[in-house]
């Protein structure tokens, strides 16, 4: 199976596109749309090599994926576990619960997986909460938009109308 077009746009949005090397919370040089392979401090790439990477990492995380997950997978669930193992790696997703309750066949039971990867250097990063839930949204309810939402414009209270007076 492929990741979709939504699901493509889901991690673009949360991994956004840095053109100068940076290293991410987890202390690892992180360059474009996530991409981490040979980035070292200094490293500089144009949106089209991101764009580039961003297609050769994700088919690389669709072959791992597909050779982990022994059960089909609606769309919404690949692209979930797509976008989780494009975060964390394949390698976690191999020695994780998540893993064994997809192959088991208990899909009910793999947000609460997924939510539980909201840490990096073992302390609490709200962003990766964020994503996990947006994951977990995903795989459970096929909710390609996390985007919070605008806060509404405050409404001005209406002017009180005056009492009249009979005098």
């Amino acid at each position: 199976m492929r990741t979709s077009e939504p699901g493509k746009e889901f991690i673009k949005d949360f991994e956004g596109c840095k053109l100068e090397a940076y290293q991410c919370s987890g202390g690892v040089w992180t360059i474009g749309y996530g991409h981490t392979r040979h980035v070292q401090e200094g490293d500089k790439i144009t949106n089209k090599e991101a764009d580039a990477f961003l297609v050769q990492d994700i088919e690389m995380v669709e072959h791992h994926v597909d050779r982990l997950v022994n059960v089909h997978l609606l769309r919404n669930q690949w692209d979930a576990i797509v976008s989780w193992c494009f975060n964390l790696g394949c390698g976690n997703l191999r020695s994780s619960t998540l893993l064994v309750k997809i192959n088991e066949g208990n899909l009910d039971k793999v947000s609460e997986q997924i939510v539980r990867w909201d840490k990096a250097g073992g302390k609490v990063v709200s962003g990766l909460t964020r994503r996990r839930k947006a994951e977990a949204e995903l795989f459970d309810n096929a909710v390609y938009d996390h985007k919070p939402k605008e806060p509404k414009e405050p409404k001005e209270p209406k002017p009180k109308a005056k009492a009249k007076s009979n005098g």
